[in-house]
């Protein structure tokens, strides 16, 4: 039969994974780092991971396809959902090597020599990666017994003390409220990390510009939604740096 039909462009498709999110069917996987459409019968054409691809690299074209099987979605549904392991695939795997889960230890890390003699590279406090809201798993090692940190953007460039204040001793997650356009989303997916997971406590930094205000949204919101009571520490930074408030709720 015709019918409407998604189609994956793959010199576009750079295997950041967004669209596989976004795809309600699991009707796209990552095979040697590209998203590729696992079977007609998958997909409805309706085009939920349209919206997600940064690259545009996904259409919808009138083919002669398979008809949509439900049935079989909700079979590959139960599937996945039985061997999820909250791990992003790996990269060995085909995987998209930045969607891969790793942990780094806690342990003082000294400075990094540089091989032409320069100044040596301050240690980072970062301790996990993925660190972006839309590709961090809801289940990993490391949220348990953790201090979250759940920061705009661009708070990391405006704070010049941004990892010795606030990064230091915390996972972290990074969104954009104005450019990501998922808030919903995200207090889904914040909300399924609390709930989840045994956490200490939730950090929000944001920038003083009105539209940053959403950060607040989707913390408040998720720790609402995940029905536990843990404390907030607002963190309100100014344009030019300086910390405007900071406060504990």
């Amino acid at each position: 039969m015709k019918r409407k039909i998604v189609q994956i462009d793959q010199e576009k498709c750079d295997g950041c994974g967004l669209c596989i999110e976004a795809c309600h069917e699991g009707a796209i996987e990552l095979v040697n780092g590209k998203a590729q459409l696992v079977s007609d019968i998958y997909c409805d054409g309706l085009g939920d991971c349209l919206g997600e691809c940064p690259r545009d690299a996904i259409t919808i074209i009138e083919r002669e396809a398979d008809p949509y099987d439900d049935d079989a979605v909700q079979q590959r549904l139960r599937e996945q959902s039985a061997s999820k392991t909250g791990q992003p695939p790996a990269a060995s795997g085909g995987g998209c090597p930045g969607m891969r889960m790793m942990q780094f230890e806690d342990d003082s890390r000294s400075q990094v020599s540089q091989k032409d003699g320069s100044e040596p590279i301050q240690p980072s406090a970062l301790r996990q990666w993925p660190i972006q809201l839309a590709l961090v798993p809801v289940n990993a090692p490391y949220w348990q017994d953790a201090d979250i940190l759940i920061t705009a953007d661009c708070v990391a460039y405006a704070l010049g003390d941004f990892q010795s204040r606030l990064l230091q001793g915390r996972r972290m997650v990074v969104a954009c409220p104005k450019l990501d356009q998922r808030i919903n989303d995200y207090i889904e997916k914040m909300s399924a990390i609390i709930e989840s997971n045994n956490i200490n406590s939730l950090t929000v930094a944001y920038m003083e510009v009105p539209c940053c205000h959403g950060m607040l949204r989707i913390a408040e919101q998720a720790v609402a939604a995940s029905g536990k009571n843990m404390p907030v520490r607002k963190v309100k930074i100014g344009i030019q740096g300086d910390v405007k408030e900071d406060e504990e709720s």
